[in-house]
């Protein structure tokens, strides 16, 4: 629950499975494996129906969908996949578009050169991996651009982005022309670093989730790119698909993904790219985010 991001999700899931007539159990397990088992193990002593889990780690969770389907439980994979398991569903955005938008966005601001950061999530985890490589099928085309460092960051820490951007800023004297975040919050961290070197609106900086921050820098010139999922959809869907499961009904898939073991059904939710000009139609409009916070700082 670190990232503003999942605050909404969670709003939105637990408004559309009440609205449904069904209970939301909530848990969060700041991205700890070991946490992340303990509340399975609770949740599942609850005697729910249906377990909605965003793992920690989308390989080691392929024993919390065995234990949940000893008990009978109907399991749906959130945001990321996981691996190997007899999944339900899975809820997910196109990762590998997120990533492709933001590498289109950054060659056309640096005209296809320059020096490249691509600042990865948590290794091991589906979403990073996916949003990285739809950067890279982007940027292989590019040969006069050089990817100086590309680097997981445990837990998606903006700390941690904000360090990385720093050690390489001073390793490359500077020498940066794009940083492409797998996120939002790593994104700020990003912008929070360019700062202090008073290189901000000069180096690109792409992020994904469409923080408010993030959001708030674009308009600000420092930041220049944002990937905006649909959190909205994709929480809703998410509780949708919860209470159908639970209520013994079928699920309408729009894909089906392999998670090694089957072909999930799998449920996807749309993505758009936000620069300056889309802040006004994509997020304000929309009432993702509100004006007074939106140009907070610009008013300022």
């Amino acid at each position: 629950m670190q990232e503003e991001r999942y605050q909404r999700d969670k709003k939105v899931f637990e408004e559309t499975v009440k609205k449904m007539g069904g209970e939301v159990v909530f848990a969060s397990c700041n991205n700890s494996e070991q946490t992340q088992a303990a509340e399975v193990d609770n949740l599942l002593s609850k005697g729910i129906d249906a377990l909605v889990i965003q793992p920690v780690n989308g390989d080691t969770a392929t024993a919390f969908v065995k234990q949940a389907k000893r008990d009978k439980v109907k399991v749906i994979a959130y945001d990321r996949l996981i691996k190997k398991a007899d999944l339900d569903a899975y809820i997910t955005e196109d990762s590998v578009k997120v990533g492709a938008l933001q590498a289109e966005a950054a060659v056309k601001f640096t005209q296809g050169k320059g020096n490249y950061v691509i600042l990865m999530g948590q290794a091991g985890h589906s979403v990073a991996e996916a949003r990285t490589a739809g950067i890279m099928s982007v940027l292989k085309k590019y040969p006069e651009v050089k990817i100086v460092l590309k680097q997981y960051h445990p837990g998606w820490s903006p700390k941690l982005a904000m360090e990385t951007t720093e050690n390489v800023l001073t390793t490359q004297k500077n020498n940066i022309q794009a940083i492409l975040a797998n996120n939002s919050g790593m994104a700020h961290g990003a912008v929070q670093a360019l700062e202090e070197q008073k290189l901000t609106g000069k180096v690109f900086v792409a992020g994904a989730d469409a923080d408010l921050a993030s959001i708030q820098n674009i308009v600000a010139g420092k930041q220049q790119f944002e990937v905006m999922i649909s959190i909205n959809d994709m929480a809703r869907r998410a509780g949708e698909v919860a209470m159908e499961l639970a209520t013994g009904k079928e699920v309408q898939a729009d894909s089906r993904v392999s998670n090694g073991l089957k072909e999930v059904a799998t449920i996807n939710t749309p993505v758009f790219g936000i620069d300056r000009e889309q802040v006004e139609g994509r997020i304000v409009k929309t009432g993702f985010h509100p004006a007074s916070a939106v140009y907070a700082k610009a008013k300022r």
